[in-house]
């Protein structure tokens, strides 16, 4: 029984540390210190979904940069295979994919990262996206299915609602978008509730206030 358990990570915990084979020589998560990480798995290499997944976020690898964010992926495939998928991505598609790819076949990083669930395959990392801090602690982990492509634009637009909290002490909304309004955390004292409603908010209750940044 033991086989079948899946060891997710911790959010607002270090990341799993690793050392990794790559398509651009040994990685480790101490490589991205100071920087925001995008770790994303991918079921196989050569399988049209994925395909579609690596040409997304290859295009927008330019404005994770601009955000201080690298990208980083993963499948259970030989570093040669991934070279070969690249290789191809690049002859069919026209796309570089500018950004390494951990090659795992002893599936440790997989493992560590909860990326391999039985109840979809034994053999294959599912779609899994981690987004970690600069100081390598673990902020957001995404999970999809096989069938499934993931969204870029949700990546982009969560790791830039993470910095926005980080750095203004606030929350964001559904769907939160650069420039929108950001919530204000709530009172945490009666008399600071009382006093909520002068404090120059967008304010609907005392537990529920916005503002401009």
């Amino acid at each position: 029984m033991t086989d079948s358990i899946v060891f997710f990570p911790q959010l607002n915990r270090p990341a799993p540390a690793f050392n990794a084979k790559t398509t651009h020589g040994m990685r480790s998560l101490t490589d991205y210190k100071g920087k925001w990480l995008v770790l994303f798995s991918h079921p196989a290499d050569f399988t049209p979904v994925c395909t579609t997944e690596f040409i997304g976020f290859a295009q927008r690898a330019e404005e994770f940069a601009h955000i201080n964010t690298e990208l980083l992926g993963l499948s259970i495939d030989s570093v040669h295979s991934h070279i070969a998928w690249v290789r191809n991505i690049e002859e069919n598609f026209g796309v570089d994919i500018t950004f390494p790819i951990i090659s795992d076949l002893s599936m440790e990083v997989a493992k560590a990262y909860g990326m391999i669930q039985p109840g979809a395959s034994d053999t294959s990392a599912v779609r899994a996206t981690f987004i970690i801090d600069p100081e390598g602690v673990l902020r957001a982990m995404v999970y999809y299915p096989m069938s499934n492509g993931r969204s870029i634009d949700e990546f982009v637009r969560l790791v830039k609602a993470l910095q926005t909290s980080d750095a203004n002490g606030v929350a964001t909304p559904e769907n939160w978008q650069p420039g929108d309004d950001v919530i204000v955390p709530p009172p945490a004292t009666t008399a600071d509730a009382k006093a909520r409603l002068s404090q120059g908010y967008d304010y609907v209750d005392w537990y529920f206030s916005k503002k401009s940044l």
